[in-house]
């Protein structure tokens, strides 16, 4: 922020990877955002397809991660379980994991704005209906948060 200010660059939005499975950056960035007064976009918000439906039976074949190395179907076999218990909530709450993993952001105020990426009409029909069901409870968030440790 200092060497954009230097520059006379403003800065009115930074733009994050982050996701129920990759919350780091946020963690330690969203303090820096509220101090400069940067919103935040986070791109990638379903893990690159592991928070959607696609990967629940395991790693199809022609998939991202069936055509990627080793280390990215690992992580898909990794997250599975949690990915599953995360399912199994979000259509506890009248969701596809999807829209359950965009709203979880979408309800954050610390999020501006989110990302999608979709290869289909039926994809991003999916990711818009998740506006719909944006509200969670301290209790939902909390066993998000407790299928993710």
């Amino acid at each position: 922020m200092e060497i954009l200010r230097s520059l006379g660059t403003p800065c009115i939005a930074h733009q994050i990877k982050y996701s129920m499975l990759a919350r780091e950056n946020g963690d330690a960035l969203f303090a820096a955002h509220r101090k400069h007064e940067v919103g935040c976009v986070s791109f990638s918000p379903l893990a690159q397809g592991l928070l959607s439906d696609k990967y629940l039976d395991g790693i199809p074949s022609g998939s991202r991660a069936a055509r990627a190395s080793t280390l990215v179907s690992d992580h898909v076999t990794a997250n599975l379980d949690r990915v599953r218990a995360l399912n199994a909530m979000a259509l506890e709450r009248g969701q596809s994991l999807a829209q359950m993993a965009i709203a979880w952001q979408l309800c954050d105020d610390r999020v501006t704005s989110v990302l999608v990426g979709v290869s289909s009409e039926r994809q991003l029909d999916d990711n818009l209906a998740a506006i719909d069901n944006c509200r969670f409870s301290d209790e939902e968030l909390q066993r998000i948060d407790s299928i993710l440790k």
